[in-house]
């Protein structure tokens, strides 16, 4: 009954309309209404709230999760780590997934850039280049923001999440710190042209360095074989 009871909790936050943030029925009520004893509803919602679906507050009680993309990073960087010893394919297909977001919403952002969005990149390349160390992150959340696509931000943050939890068993970048930054800049200049194809290109470049490095890991791995 364990998943057929979490969908029917499910259907019945979208019948209601209830919106992230808003009371979720008492356990009692739900056992009413479910037709399902106490321990079942509890697995349920604990199901559910792993999965960020609902959110259980103890003391407070139940309430309507908003259901972030994070929740499935546990199980990402599972299957990642688990390809780590075979053949590291999960973390290649990663970055080319990310890769092919990346490229594809850099064009969207080319009519969107004014000065002030420009100068603001300018600022996390600048913070970059000073040591910051999550200023590459945040160059890649912001980039993005303009177009107004909250699940593709959502998407890149989990992705940078569990490629970054397993960059270690990379070899460190073949290029210096000034020459990743550099690349930033570069899209940065290439936003500045007004130019898709140009933005798509650095963008490419950009991700050359990382898709060399996980290559070099899959061919360590297929030498140990």
């Amino acid at each position: 009954m364990g998943p057929r009871l979490q969908d029917r909790i499910v259907d019945l936050i979208l019948e209601r309309g209830l919106a992230p943030g808003e009371s979720m029925p008492t356990e009692p009520a739900l056992m009413d209404e479910l037709g399902a004893s106490r321990n079942s509803v509890r697995e349920a919602l604990r199901a559910l709230h792993t999965l960020g679906i609902v959110d259980i507050r103890h003391g407070y009680g139940t309430f309507v999760g908003a259901a972030p993309m994070t929740a499935f990073t546990p199980g990402l960087l599972f299957q990642a780590r688990q390809s780590l010893g075979k053949d590291a394919s999960v973390l290649a297909d990663l970055v080319e997934i990310r890769r092919i977001l990346e490229v594809e919403l850099i064009g969207k952002v080319v009519p969107l850039a004014d000065e002030a969005f420009l100068a603001e990149l300018d600022g996390l390349t600048a913070a970059m280049e000073s040591g910051e160390r999550d200023a590459d992150e945040r160059f890649h959340q912001a980039l993005y923001r303009p177009v107004g696509n909250d699940f593709a931000l959502q998407l890149i943050a989990l992705f940078w999440t569990v490629y970054y939890r397993l960059e270690a068993e990379l070899e460190p970048p073949r290029k210096a710190v000034s020459e990743i930054t550099h690349g930033h800049g570069d899209i940065v200049a290439a936003l500045r042209t007004g130019d898709p194809a140009a933005a798509r290109a650095a963008m490419t470049e950009h991700f050359a360095d990382i898709e060399n490095r996980v290559a070099t890991l899959m061919g360590r791995i297929a030498k140990k074989e």
